[in-house]
């Protein structure tokens, strides 16, 4: 069992799947003599490390460790961290009770009366506290058990002097007052007075502070010293514990043992051969016949037809202790960040396909699509790198490579809107006199691009869904073809047939009059405005599908909705208006689009101010006018830039400096929370609910990647 376990482990290739119990004559193994101790050791170590705060960017060169510097070594390094640590917690201690103290003084030197004269009486009651000076005075008052007393006041500190000695709740029935505990000097504290008992106080703090400080040295110069050797010992004692600990997954008996595990179908020889050459004949390996897996069970079992590396389990009778095979996404590294993104709802199982490559083709997109702007599209590239160059965490270089993606995208829409932080400019310097081929519809003049979008969303809607149900489709042919037909292609074809339906002509004046203009040059007039210059990029004459092509979609929208119905019953009739309200579920990107377009269109109009011209055009102005009446067309905004002189102007430019900065930063952050959020909730909840259900197990092999020890 030892050399194999070595073995295995130095593969580092096999997933070891726990034995269930179910063999007769067979009971789960031991763990090899040792592995108490030296999970003991590790968890020592841990903690060592957790006390000097080290991290793997503490660790120096690899290095050999053997188990005799190991147990002196680490017995040297944990008396010298406790000692130190035990002095660190000491001090801190004293420091934090002496501030204690010191809030406890605070209101009695408010008052201004000595801390002496505050104690030792046997007739009288002192007390001091916190509350309403007059109400306690009229409570005092009132009061029956006190003869006489004194108030003394400063805002809501109080000190009371009450004759006779009485209980100050029974005096002050019905009156707030929080009392304090006054200070007992008692213990050798030469100051009285409230002040001086501060002071004295503050230099002892002041003391200790410096002796922590000369600790905190002595520990970062430890920590310095240990590290290397701590992290060596952590991931030495990582791999003797996974070694010695293995047995607890074998099936054992007196004189054999069993592990089973997963491994990678092209690295199967890898296994035998290594466990040959190392071990001979005293291990056998069989490969089991493969199967496809669904819910953790096999399903549909393949006999394999080359049994050199062990009789295969062919009467289909034996099923992984594991259930359901790990899984490792193998995505392209263009992809890899996406895994993350996908790893947030669960990784998939190994019976269904991976969403990652359709989610990085389609989340980029909807970002850029909704934020297009060059300016921001390099913001967010440059987020992105700086995530990958300082951050070594999987999950911020995941991030990264994700904002680097749609930064790419931003800037691509953003050369298409000709748009950098707002402004057109750069659609007139890339593609000439006549601007930009697309506009994101703002302004009276191109006010039919908004309604473009709002129709090019509800057509995304349809396509990334049609996708999701495509999958799901391919997902449950496992489970039978009526099944995969009756949970998804009646999803789709009611989609679709609802949809195309809702495009027709049929019942024309009942449904939008934007579905058949917008796309229809001769017809696409917006409150009388014709769509002037922008009427080439409508010229696609799409004036709604046919009644013919209309009806014929709606009879097949009904077919898919008796399929749905035969497959899920009532509940799959009440849930068919699904296909309606998730395909307008997409009209936010429209929403966000214009409203991220809006935001940057504001912080341009405070800062340069703009103006309309006759043809429905806004226009930034650039110019610093003395007169606004050069201005050709009518003043939305002068803006803060126009019509200042002298003095003025330079308050005007920094005014207007720190509002564009401050203004675009702020659309760059919400772009995130606004385009970011939106469109990954279009990947969740829309498109994955059609066919992903996830709960895979990630693959891990049993073994160590060494980075801080080596063998050599």
């Amino acid at each position: 069992m030892d050399e194999t376990i070595e073995a295995v482990h130095e593969l580092n290739l096999v997933h070891v799947t726990d034995y269930d119990g179910n063999w007769e004559g067979f009971s789960p193994g031991n763990p090899v003599e040792g592995a108490e101790d030296a999970a003991s050791k590790l968890v020592t170590v841990r903690a060592l490390e957790s006390t000097l705060d080290i991290t793997e960017e503490d660790a120096g060169r690899t290095r050999i460790i053997d188990d005799d510097e190991l147990e002196s070594e680490l017995e040297e390094t944990r008396t010298r961290v406790n000692e130190i640590d035990d002095r660190r917690s000491e001090l801190q201690t004293e420091i934090r009770e002496i501030e204690e103290k010191i809030g406890a003084a605070r209101p009695f030197a408010a008052l201004g009366i000595d801390l002496d004269l505050l104690l030792g009486y046997d007739s009288l009651t002192v007390a001091v506290g916190e509350g309403d000076a007059d109400e306690i005075e009229s409570s005092l008052a009132e009061s029956e058990a006190v003869d006489s007393h004194e108030l003394y006041a400063e805002g809501r500190y109080v000190a009371l002097f009450l004759y006779p000695a009485v209980d100050i709740e029974e005096a002050l029935v019905g009156t707030a007052f929080t009392e304090y505990e006054i200070p007992d000097l008692g213990n050798g504290e030469e100051a009285t007075s409230p002040e001086s008992y501060i002071e004295e106080l503050t230099h002892r703090k002041q003391r200790l502070e410096s002796e922590l400080e000369t600790v905190r040295s002595q520990i970062a110069e430890l920590k310095h010293e240990v590290a290397g050797f701590l992290l060596a010992a952590e991931e030495k004692l990582s791999i003797e514990v996974q070694k010695r600990e293995a047995p607890l997954t074998f099936a054992v008996t007196e004189n054999a043992f069993v592990a089973e595990g997963w491994v990678p179908s092209e690295q199967v020889d890898d296994l035998v051969g290594t466990l040959d050459a190392r071990i001979g004949d005293h291990v056998e390996v069989d490969e089991l016949e493969r199967a496809s897996y669904e819910d953790g069970h096999a399903h549909e079992r393949e006999e394999l037809d080359d049994a050199e590396h062990g009789e295969a389990v062919a009467d289909g009778g034996h099923e992984m202790s594991g259930g359901s095979p790990p899984v490792i996404q193998d995505n392209r590294p263009g992809a890899k960040p996406f895994e993350m993104l996908v790893g947030v709802i669960n990784r998939p199982k190994y019976s269904e396909l991976d969403p990652t490559l359709v989610l990085f083709l389609t989340f980029p997109i909807f970002f850029g699509f909704m934020i297009g702007d060059v300016g921001y599209g390099i913001l967010y590239m440059l987020m992105g790198w700086f995530l990958l160059a300082k951050f070594d965490s999987p999950g911020f270089r995941s991030l990264g490579g994700v904002a680097v993606w749609a930064g790419i995208c931003t800037a691509i829409f953003g050369v298409l809107y000709g748009e950098f932080f707002g402004l057109h400019e750069l659609g007139y310097i890339v593609w000439g006199e006549g601007g930009s081929p697309m506009d994101k519809g703002l302004e009276p003049a191109s006010i039919a691009f908004a309604w473009a979008w709002l129709v090019i969303s509800l057509v995304i809607g349809l396509v990334h869904l049609s996708i999701g149900y495509v999958f799901g489709f391919l997902d449950d042919l496992s489970h039978g073809i009526a099944d995969a037909v009756t949970e998804n292609v009646s999803w789709l074809m009611l989609m679709l047939g609802a949809w195309v339906w809702v495009f027709s002509t049929h019942l024309q004046s009942v449904k939008p009059n934007l579905l058949f203009t917008t796309f229809n040059a001769e017809g696409a007039t917006v409150a009388g405005n014709t769509v002037g210059a922008q009427e080439v990029a409508y010229e696609l004459g799409f004036a709604g599908f046919s009644e013919t092509v209309g009806i014929a979609a709606g009879v097949i929208g009904l077919i898919g909705l008796v399929l749905l119905v035969y497959g899920e019953g009532g509940i799959g009739l009440l849930e068919s208006l699904n296909v309606f309200v998730n395909v307008l579920s997409y009209t936010r990107i429209a929403a966000v689009l214009l409203a991220k377009a809006g935001m940057a269109f504001v912080v341009n109009l405070l800062v340069l101010g703009a103006y309309q011209d006759s043809e429905g055009g806004v226009h930034f102005i650039y110019n610093n006018y003395d007169s606004l009446d050069q201005v050709h067309g009518d003043i939305m905004f002068s803006g803060l830039l126009n019509g200042a002189e002298g003095a003025m102007f330079v308050v005007a430019i920094l005014a207007g400096a720190l509002i564009f900065v401050v203004g675009h930063v702020l659309v760059l952050l919400l772009g995130i929370t606004s385009a970011g959020l939106q469109g990954i909730r279009l990947e969740y909840v829309e498109f994955f609910n059609k066919f992903y259900d996830g709960g895979g197990k990630p693959y891990r092999p049993f073994g160590y990647e060494r980075r801080y020890t080596t063998e050599d």
